[in-house]
């Protein structure tokens, strides 16, 4: 087991490789369908009013019930990890088949694909801290601001490589 502290670099995204199993500590980010594109829209405007670079986006929603990953390869999602990588995002957390097309975009820009259980209380008790973020008007589907301590997954893509 890798242990990965936010932010990640480039270094910590080398040495890891598919099938590998981490854990994540540290700040993430969650965003599924209503605020992902919205990210990107601020991305593309230079408006968002948090550094990226380094960071970490789980593809949940996120309420009292919970945290637990949703289908990355829904088109709102995979849509925007293209972009949110090359914005500095180096591990996106989620469920799911990702495209090729995806993958090369995860590969240029040296972010990785993380698998994670779907078991909302086993990640929820690794949550420490949340605030929201962004897109309050989302209702749980806004972005928060996670303080997680261990997060599990496994590596799923990486290097265009995957499991």
């Amino acid at each position: 087991m890798t242990n990965l502290t936010t932010p990640i670099t480039d270094e910590d995204i080398a040495n890891l490789k598919a099938g590998e199993q981490i854990s994540i500590s540290g700040t993430i980010y969650t965003g599924r369908d209503a605020a992902l594109p919205q990210l990107v829209e601020l991305i593309e405007k230079d408006e968002v009013p948090f550094d990226l670079k380094g960071s970490v986006i789980m593809h949940t929603a996120f309420s009292d019930a919970g945290i637990a990953p949703t289908t990355s390869s829904k088109v709102e999602i995979e849509s925007t990890i293209g972009p949110l990588s090359e914005a500095g995002v180096k591990i996106h957390i989620g469920k799911g088949m990702l495209s090729d097309e995806t993958a090369d975009a995860l590969y240029r820009n040296n972010s990785i694909f993380v698998i994670t259980p779907p078991v909302a209380a086993l990640l929820t008790n690794k949550v420490l801290e949340k605030k929201c973020v962004l897109f309050e008007n989302e209702g749980m589907e806004a972005m928060y601001e996670l303080k997680v301590e261990n997060i599990p997954g496994i590596v799923a893509i990486q290097d265009k490589k995957r499991i």
